[in-house]
């Protein structure tokens, strides 16, 4: 039996943080290419530091005559995402800092194992283990800790870019420590934030005026007590911020990115694949699995954890975990999930609709827990196996 009466803390990151920023240009430059061709395959790495970003990886188009010309574009998408997520800085500026641009053509080797052939099945882009998560404990089947820095996070961001906070920077990071009273979160033990701001000489007490009134509006009234510790820019003064302050890299924040620690990670990021790789393509299978089984009402919390091998179609092996939980068995469940949905990487990609420029918007504030969109953004939120399982056991 799961612990039922304990203390966790889960983190996130602004689109601001120089990770990602970061991911946001790679998960850029892969829709770009998806947008022009649904088969592209992109490996898309960006490392940004004082005024340049770095761009390097694979990249290959049905057509690979088109390849160059499209090159052309990587500069101007790179900048296109500084801009809009505000960095103006004099070392750190959309339009003045330098774009190195060392994307090229994908191996050979690896693309033999991808691309299914007649008489082959296409197989996985690599080999790995994928997690997925799912938990009653807030509407979106997300724990809670994540769920709640994400949004404080995104509410501060929204203020921001419209004006109404003019003197906060993009740069920021937020961390909730919930106290769980019978395996559900009941109160806020602690709120940090760190967010990078305009004038020096606004002390922390000055930005904790700004926040404080966006943090109480996300966060449950019921949850803040007078016992609730805030930590607003404890160090003091936070102007210089993003690359300029600190280097960032692509993929750097593969726990933020997912379920705040509360879960296992296979290890693999996700931000500038395509969804060939079952980095990211089965990570949110795996997700959609574990959301899917609590939203059947077969547990209230659920892991799937998937594995694959490169070049090989059907997965190595699909595990379950409902934590004590499950009002079916675990082996109920993975015989299920086989039955259900095809998790060859071919048939992930079309049972979700991966195959479009959809991940741009998944750069920042979690891949997981939002609402799916109409024109196929985050399919792997959606709840519409739930039934399916419910029959197959």
């Amino acid at each position: 039996m799961s612990r039922q009466n304990y203390i966790f803390t889960s983190e996130s990151v602004s689109e601001g943080h120089p990770d990602k920023v970061c991911d946001r240009i790679s998960d850029a430059i892969l829709d770009a290419f998806l947008a022009e061709d649904p088969m592209a395959r992109v490996a898309c790495e960006a490392f940004a530091t004082t005024n340049r970003v770095v761009i390097g990886g694979e990249v290959g188009l049905t057509d690979q005559g088109r390849l160059k010309t499209f090159m052309d574009h990587v500069p101007q998408i790179a900048r296109d995402c500084i801009r809009d997520i505000g960095y103006e800085q004099d070392k750190f500026h959309w339009n003045t800092c330098e774009i190195d641009n060392y994307l090229h053509e994908q191996s050979a080797h690896i693309a033999q194992g991808v691309t299914g052939e007649a008489g082959r099945e296409e197989g996985a882009g690599d080999q790995g283990i994928m997690f997925g998560f799912a938990t009653n404990e807030t509407d979106a089947l997300m724990p809670a800790p994540i769920q709640f820095s994400h949004a404080i996070l995104r509410r501060l961001a929204e203020a921001r870019k419209s004006g109404a906070e003019p003197t906060l920077g993009p740069d920021a990071k937020s961390q909730v420590t919930l106290r769980y009273l019978h395996g559900k979160p009941v109160e806020v033990r602690s709120v940090v934030l760190s967010t990078q701001h305009t004038e020096a000489d606004q002390t922390s007490a000055h930005i904790r005026e700004i926040v404080e009134p966006y943090i109480r509006d996300v966060l449950p009234a019921d949850w803040i007590t007078e016992a609730t510790e805030w930590w607003i820019n404890p160090t003091g003064t936070f102007v210089i911020g993003g690359p300029d302050g600190d280097a960032g890299l692509t993929g750097r924040k593969i726990i933020v990115d997912t379920y705040g620690g509360s879960a296992p990670h296979g290890g693999g990021a996700f931000s500038g694949k395509d969804p060939t790789k079952v980095d990211r393509s089965a990570a949110y299978a795996a997700r959609y699995l574990a959301k899917n089984v609590v939203a059947a009402g077969m547990a209230e919390r659920c892991t799937i954890q998937l594995s694959y091998a490169i070049g090989v179609a059907k997965p190595l092996s699909i595990y379950a975990d409902t934590h004590g939980t499950g009002e079916v068995t675990a082996a109920q469940i993975e015989t299920a999930i086989a039955d259900c949905m095809d998790l060859s990487p071919r048939g992930i990609r079309e049972h979700l609709d991966l195959n479009k420029p959809i991940y741009q918007r998944t750069a920042a504030y979690g891949h997981f827990g939002r609402a799916p969109e109409a024109d196929g953004g985050f399919s792997w939120e959606r709840t519409d196996l739930a039934e399916a399982l419910k029959r197959a056991v």
